[in-house]
């Protein structure tokens, strides 16, 4: 049994917030096969790497997950902090490639 078919499709499609673009993400994506998403705080690894294999058609080999701390602002003389917030490197099987300008 694939791992999409456990997860309802409604659940996966909320899973991947976004891709995190960035310099380390663009290096780690060039040296490891890795992509790196926003995913839902509550999200576990089988259902993100369920959920990239749905969204992207490609096959994950592995799945590792990461809790960001929100930072400490200061707004006026308040401070104030954002929101923490959970970060998934996938990494792809080889010859799978997620091409971002081709999706929709």
């Amino acid at each position: 049994m694939s791992a999409a078919k456990q997860f309802a499709a409604e659940r996966l499609m909320n899973v991947v917030l976004a891709p995190v673009i960035s310099e380390k993400s663009t290096r780690v994506a060039d040296k490891n096969r890795q992509y790196v998403f926003r995913v839902q705080d509550g999200a576990t690894k089988p259902e993100i790497k369920a959920a990239v294999e749905l969204l992207f058609k490609t096959k994950v080999q592995s799945v590792t997950v990461t809790n960001v701390k929100g930072k400490s602002r200061r707004f006026a003389r308040f401070m104030g902090r954002r929101r923490n917030w959970k970060k998934a490197y996938v990494r792809l099987a080889a010859g799978h490639e997620i091409n971002f300008a081709a999706t929709e």
